[in-house]
């Protein structure tokens, strides 16, 4: 058993950057991580040619620029040396293999119990704190969505997360579901390889360049979303053309507008639409059913794969631990608020990290505002003096 004024879930960039700002603040709080390393998703669950897909000045965490001699784009071995950087440079020490089982708020002492198990030991240990900090995120647990037929598909099936290169797939027919920035960038991965390579494009995607977002993001310091969705979209089109004749529809609402509004990234081309428009990555449109071997789309057609990869996104899975915080979190595990609203901050001395779909930047605000705003209800008020 162990008490500490604040007690984080979750060993990601949410979690190191919260226990960082608080660290700065010297406020005492240890960091709960279920795997056997942080940033688990960067270090085990991220394939080899993935790069932020933002520009680095948007993804630095706080109080810690990237050197001046990184890549715009920064690869994904130089991000996790940044966030071991980061960790050393601000004594985080996060307890690893801790798999928390139960959080919930304690009247009887005006604290939060949180209830992990050692992995290693197997031993359940009981942490008190005065303030608990959510920063499990949006992509706690890959999500693979019911296709009818999937358990009976006799090839192999994988999330994005499990994806490392496409050196086993050459050859192979391999289907990617999702057009997103994942998607798309795996399914010219898999090309690469040799794989016979196909895409479903399930929703609308803005196709851009990483130069086009640069740009954009630039722009949106001076100019209205509108006009800034204005501008990018037409540079897009000069780019890649209509592309809705391959499959691939557009959204009716600008890129940097759905990001604000639902989180959703466009879609940075890395080299997949010319291969889409040569015909080496072929799009089919939502999975009807599949059996066997044998899928078949909206469309009608019927194509054989040997391999399946999801590209399907992330879930949280707040709700299978945390007791209570209904405030705070819907049903789903997110957020009841959204931003610009103060949505990190709950009843209770609960708060979350990670989970304003704003990426590294939302990130790194989440943990300066919850870490100031937790040193202020520590620090002592001064009494007023009447006469």
């Amino acid at each position: 058993m162990e008490e500490v004024d604040v007690i984080i879930i979750g060993g990601g960039p949410s979690g190191i950057a919260t226990s960082a700002c608080l660290n700065r603040l010297k406020v005492s709080n240890i960091v709960l991580e279920r795997e056997d390393c942080y940033a688990s998703l960067w270090k085990k669950r991220a394939y080899d040619r993935l790069k932020l897909h933002l520009a680095k000045q948007y993804c630095e965490l706080p109080h810690m620029p990237f050197p001046k001699d990184a890549p715009t784009f920064v690869p994904k071995n130089d991000f996790v040396r940044y966030l071991d950087d980061y960790v050393a440079c601000f004594h985080v020490s996060p307890l690893l293999n801790r798999n928390v089982e139960s959080v919930f708020y304690d009247d009887n002492v005006s604290k939060s119990s949180v209830v992990a198990k050692n992995l290693l030991s197997g031993v359940h240990e009981v942490y008190f704190g005065k303030f608990v900090v959510v920063a499990t995120g949006e992509n706690s647990e890959g999500h693979i969505p019911d296709v009818s037929g999937l358990e009976g598909f006799r090839g192999k099936v994988i999330h994005s997360s499990q994806y490392d290169n496409g050196q086993s797939f050459c050859g192979k027919n391999v289907l990617v579901v999702g057009s997103g920035n994942s998607g798309m960038e795996i399914a010219f991965d898999l090309s690469n390889w040799g794989a016979k390579t196909s895409i479903v494009a399930r929703s609308p995607v803005h196709l851009l360049t990483e130069n086009i977002v640069k740009v954009g993001m630039f722009l949106l310091k001076f100019l209205p979303i509108k006009v800034v969705d204005t501008i990018v979209l037409a540079l897009g089109n000069l780019t890649h053309g209509d592309v809705s004749e391959y499959g691939i529809q557009m959204p009716t609402k600008g890129p940097f507008f759905l990001k604000v509004m639902t989180g959703r990234s466009p879609t940075i081309d890395v080299g997949s639409v010319q291969k889409i428009k040569s015909g080496e990555i072929k799009v089919f449109p939502s999975i009807k059913s599949i059996e066997q071997n044998n899928i078949k789309f909206e469309n009608g057609e019927t194509r054989y794969f040997d391999a399946i990869v999801f590209a399907t996104g992330y879930r949280s899975t707040v709700k299978t631990w945390l007791k209570g915080g209904n405030d705070l979190f819907n049903e789903h595990g997110m957020p009841r608020q959204r931003f610009p609203n103060e949505y990190w901050k709950g009843m209770n001395g609960l708060y979350c990290a990670g989970f304003s779909s704003r990426g590294l930047l939302g990130i790194s605000q989440d943990a300066q505002n919850i870490a100031q705003d937790i040193s202020f209800s520590l620090t002592p008020k001064k009494g007023k003096i009447f006469q």
